[in-house]
């Protein structure tokens, strides 16, 4: 198995080095740089191209961990981060799951740990070990993907969970077939799903349907 290459970002010296001791034993694990800031975390994951990024919230020289986030994800697009921190304060988790951090983890937890949120965080699985419920997590996702949905969007949406084809929503929303079908690849696009099962599970998790009415 090819091992995952990780960049650590942490402006304490001792962390890097501690995590660096850490996944030794791990033969899975590569630990191609480090970086002490934002600034540098860029530069080094544009030099190593690692698989993720494991990197602080806090840090120094004007870049925290979630702007480091924004600006990884234009510069070296499909690297996943995991936030490593000591804070697990619902605006923090929040502000993480509305960028669309795979990985939330905090800086105490074990080897074991690390590494199993590593490999989830690869297969493009969420991690996140906080004090926040998991149904928590999921009330927030599933309003961040609704919210990005335009009002035709969401109507689409609506009518073709409810079993209409493109021809007919075209002819209720007065827009060609092609023109729908254009609508649902970016609302797909959006939304991170790939098949239409998942787009009726949302619709009616989101309550876009109303069966009884």
């Amino acid at each position: 198995m090819t091992p995952i290459k990780v960049l650590i970002v942490d402006d304490h010296e001792l962390v890097r080095r501690g995590l660096k001791l850490m996944f030794r034993p791990y033969e899975e694990i590569d630990v191609v740089g480090e970086a002490v800031d934002g600034t540098t975390a860029i530069q080094e994951a544009i030099r190593t191209m690692p698989d993720v990024v494991l990197l602080d919230i806090t840090m120094p020289n004007g870049l925290d961990g979630f702007m480091t986030t924004t600006a990884l994800a234009e510069e070296v697009p499909g690297v996943k981060v995991i936030l490593l921190t000591m804070h697990d304060e619902e605006l923090y988790i929040k502000r993480a799951l509305e960028l669309d951090v795979l990985g939330y983890l905090s800086k105490n937890s074990d080897p074991g740990q690390l590494v199993d949120g590593i490999k989830q965080v690869m297969e493009g699985k969420r991690y996140y070990a906080t004090s926040l419920s998991e149904a928590f997590i999921e009330k927030v996702v599933s309003q961040k993907k609704e919210s990005v949905l335009t009002r035709r969007e969401s109507e689409i949406v609506r009518l073709t969970t409810l079993g209409y084809g493109n021809i007919e929503i075209g002819e209720k929303l007065g827009i060609s077939p092609k023109t729908v079908e254009n609508h649902k690849s970016r609302v797909m696009h959006k939304l991170q799903i790939k098949h239409r099962h998942e787009l009726v599970q949302f619709a009616l998790k989101n309550r876009l349907v109303d069966y009884d009415g």
